[in-house]
């Protein structure tokens, strides 16, 4: 993806994210700290977003699966 279209993509916070993917934020959490997938995930202090489009191929990979 060229830079320009990776810095203007929607971006959600773990609560949004955990409701798109259809689990609770804390699930999200517990996977992000045991590795249980390999979804990627933004740090800015505190906060925890994910890249939408980082979304969709997750889910796009259990539908494969």
């Amino acid at each position: 993806m060229p830079q320009k279209d990776k810095q203007s993509e929607q971006v959600l916070d773990r609560k949004s994210a955990a409701k798109y993917l259809g689990y609770s934020p804390g699930t999200l959490a517990v996977w992000h700290c045991v590795k249980r997938y390999d979804l990627p995930l933004i740090k800015i202090g505190r906060s925890v977003r994910y890249r939408k489009s980082d979304l969709d191929k997750f889910l796009e990979e259990r539908l494969r699966a």
